[in-house]
């Protein structure tokens, strides 16, 4: 008797490792016990927010009790590689230090006080040298990480003078700190042959393992990578959990004893990567009617002391500052700032919402200067036909769901009621002020690299009919080993209880692409469906040669297969096929087919598709105290036909709430010497449960399947919900205009903290000199 399957995609199935979350059971790297004879390791960390390093004296740490190790850059015994091979960027200091906390050494003792003791009577001499701390510093001496990423079409200095208004802006978004619950950590053990196993928290199993052999001079099959899940990652677990693993890796090479490096908090903190913190400034020339006749944005990013992924995290922010907009004659133009602060990196939708804030601050700005509803603006100047569908990068706009999107939210979150009942509440009350503002976004899916468009995916299947899933994708609590699973269930039409995600390893995955870019279900889940279907098809031959019929006649559902007028068990094939002696194992690879891109050029298709969408918020400002609440939020995603939307609509929330914190209250700072402020819980704010929005809907844009042929027509989720927060701050603005005179745009930085409020406030009742 056939039954219903308990799997499947287009499902609303719960988390894999749901109930293991909640309970505490599910293992994390520092809950697995740890290997005889391990080590606890410290780092040395630079004071320094820019100095020589002249000497380091270790004799005192190696003589105290218990310490086997202290390594500094010239213990390596290969390429002092912190991922990207660029050069002067390793995992410890050489002959200069760029920041305070860059690590210079690292020692492992049989307990981690020791470890901590010794740290401390490690004697670094350092001469220190000028440091360059701001944006605006970083400008005026035109210290750079890379040349500056430039993106123009048209005339848009010659239409700027044209044009019959004119407006120009400068805003600052500060920098955001990825904090994962888990931190930093690695576990690295010397086995025989020369050889090393990292278990560690990365989304980047691959940089960790090409980065660890590097180091210790050996090839990549003698160092394996082992991640079964990652406490959180944002984009912090790449380059973050290459120093932490390469160097516990080359701890355990030169002490011979397995090593184990875990950040406290506020080491993490101070060391890890961080979101680019940017100044934008613009300027815009725009007709009665508010289209814009020519456009240009700048955006100068504070990148740290090293280039890292800062490249790609600016190409990012200029081909995303055109968001959902065309514009004939434009110049989007983005500078990579050398500061002596850490490096920053990539984090969730890195670089695209820095580019999405200064072409909405436009939008807004253009709706005060005409006393135009701000919708009506940004519809005006959408992507939309032939005439007006090419991105300045040159990828075509082909799926365009823009005005679907807003229109949806529009109706959805009863704008027009809302709007009037917020203007009459702002007009009766002089204390609390209500805001509401609507953003819609155009978000590009995909890598700046080709190669990294690529997954492999390994199935094997049991005698039993039970099955492992093997893929090089992390997870990190985003769901994608349960979509992975789902996918498999599909194509096997078996139950999802029969399939087992597996922990990512590199012994069964080679060269894995990185687990981030809201790509890893696109790629990781055709790879998955590929093996799948191998399997499939071998099993299809055998039944159709033992039963002499055609393939077209046998038929898999519902942990059955039917052959004819027969049934069969899933198990009971497997038992067949394999005393048939059928390969019940199987790999499936995928690469993206048409995405290429001239990254000198900055031209092609670097996108494989865009997600759309468009949320709308409702806040309350208290003009007294400047404090800020998120009352209401409406929120519709484009996700294709999802994969599993329970897992889909949970990113979007989480997504928008992160993002709603970047906006409102998480604020990093350096004080005059370098040193970062906000290194703690107590000093770096994040959203609680209490500030999640009080009324908070969330939907996916129903009956829309991905144009592309992507997994079963599903789209990536992961990072394109945290830019539409942007319209959280759009609304606190639209809330302190209220208090000003018609026209007037208030000068509000990001993150609205309480105290910026209060000066936004204060700077628009001010009397504008004459």
């Amino acid at each position: 008797m056939k039954q219903g399957l308990n799997g499947g995609v287009h499902t609303p199935i719960a988390h894999d490792s749901a109930v293991k979350h909640a309970n505490g059971q599910a293992q994390f790297v520092a809950d697995r016990p740890l290997p005889h004879g391990c080590l606890h390791a410290c780092l040395v960390t630079s004071p320094h927010a820019h100095a020589s390093i002249v000497h380091i004296d270790r004799d005192a740490a190696l003589a105290m009790p218990g310490v086997h190790a202290v390594v500094t850059a010239t213990d390596i015994p290969g390429f002092n590689d912190d991922g990207l091979s660029i050069p002067g960027e390793g995992v410890l200091a050489e002959a200069h230090v760029g920041c305070v906390g860059q690590p210079v050494a690292a020692v492992a003792a049989e307990t981690l006080e020791q470890a901590r003791v010794a740290a401390s009577r490690i004697d670094v001499q350092y001469e220190p040298l000028p440091a360059v701390l701001t944006i605006e510093d970083a400008l005026e001496q035109k210290q750079f990480v890379t040349h500056p990423v430039v993106l123009q079409r048209g005339s848009p200095a010659q239409e700027l003078g044209h044009a019959a208004h004119r407006i120009r802006g400068q805003l600052s978004i500060g920098s955001q700190e990825h904090l994962y619950l888990e931190t930093q950590i690695a576990v690295a053990i010397p086995d025989e042959d020369s050889t090393v196993e990292i278990r560690c928290s990365t989304q980047n199993p691959f940089m960790v393992q090409r980065s660890a052999a590097k180091i210790l001079g050996i090839p990549l099959n003698a160092v394996t990578v082992d991640v079964r899940r990652v406490g959180g990652g944002f984009g912090g677990k790449g380059m973050g959990a290459v120093q932490v693993a390469s160097t516990a890796a080359l701890l355990a090479w030169s002490s011979g004893r397995p090593v184990r490096l875990k950040l406290d908090r506020k080491t993490d903190l101070q060391v890890t990567d961080k979101r680019h913190e940017c100044l934008v400034t613009y300027e815009a020339g725009f007709d009665d009617d508010a289209r814009v006749n020519a456009i240009a944005i700048t955006v100068a990013a504070r990148c740290g002391h090293q280039l890292g992924m800062s490249r790609t995290v600016l190409e990012r922010t200029i081909m995303h500052a055109d968001n959902c907009y065309h514009f004939d004659n434009l110049l989007f133009r983005g500078f990579g700032c050398r500061t002596n602060t850490v490096s920053a990196g990539a984090m969730r939708a890195f670089g695209t919402l820095q580019g999405m804030v200064g072409v909405e601050a436009v939008m807004d700005h253009i709706a005060r200067h005409l006393d135009m509803d701000p919708l009506t603006v940004r519809a005006r100047n959408y992507y939309r036909d032939e005439a007006r569908n090419t991105t300045p990068y040159g990828q075509v706009v082909e799926d365009n769901l823009i005005g679907e999107t807003v229109a949806q939210v529009q109706t959805a979150s009863e704008w027009d009621r809302r709007r009037r009942e917020i203007d009459g509440f702002n007009a009766d009350n002089p204390v609390l002020r209500k805001g509401l503002a609507m953003v819609p976004i155009k978000y590009g899916i995909g890598m700046h690299l080709e190669h990294l468009h690529q997954a492999s995916a390994l199935i094997n299947v049991f005698a039993d009919g039970s099955v492992h899933l093997n893929h090089g994708g992390a997870e990190m609590g985003q769901g994608l080993f349960i979509k992975m699973a789902q996918i498999v269930s599909q194509v096997l039409q078996i139950d999802i209880g029969h399939i087992r995600p597996m922990a990512t390893n590199t012994e069964k995955i080679p060269n894995a692409t990185p687990t981030g870019g809201s790509i890893s279900t696109d790629l990781i889940g055709k790879a998955t469906e590929n093996a799948a279907g191998i399997i499939r098809e071998r099993l299809t031959r055998l039944l159709a040669a033992r039963f002499k019929v055609p393939a077209h006649a046998i038929a898999f559902a519902d942990n059955q297969i039917s052959v004819g007028n027969r049934w069969i068990s899933w198990k009971e094939l497997i038992n067949f096929a394999y005393h048939a002696r059928i390969p019940l194992m199987a790999t499936g690879y995928f690469q993206t087919p048409k995405v290429h891109f001239d990254r000198q050029k900055l031209q092609g298709r670097p996108y494989e598709y865009f997600v759309y969408g468009a949320a709308a918020t409702e806040v309350a400002v208290d003009t007294l105290t400047g404090e800020t609440r998120v009352l209401r939020a409406d929120i519709i995603e484009d996700a294709g036909h999802s994969l599993n939307p329970a897992i889909d609509i949970g990113q979007v929330e989480g997504g928008f709430v992160q993002g709603m914190g970047w906006m409102t209250m998480e604020e990093i700072t350096w004080d005059e010497n370098g040193r970062l402020r906000n290194d703690g819980l107590g000093t770096y704010l994040v959203p609680m449960a209490s500030d999640v929005p009080t009324d908070f809907r969330v939907q996916l844009l129903a009956n829309r399947p991905n144009a592309e042929e992507t997994i079963y027509r599903s789209k990536g989720i992961g990072e394109p919900p945290l830019t539409m927060a942007l319209c959280v701050w759009l609304a606190i603005r639209d809330a302190v205009q209220s208090l000003g005179a018609p026209g007037r745009v208030a000068e509000l930085d990001i993150p609205a903290t309480p105290a910026r409020v209060l000066a936004a406030i204060e700077d628009i009742q001010r009397p504008r000199a004459p």
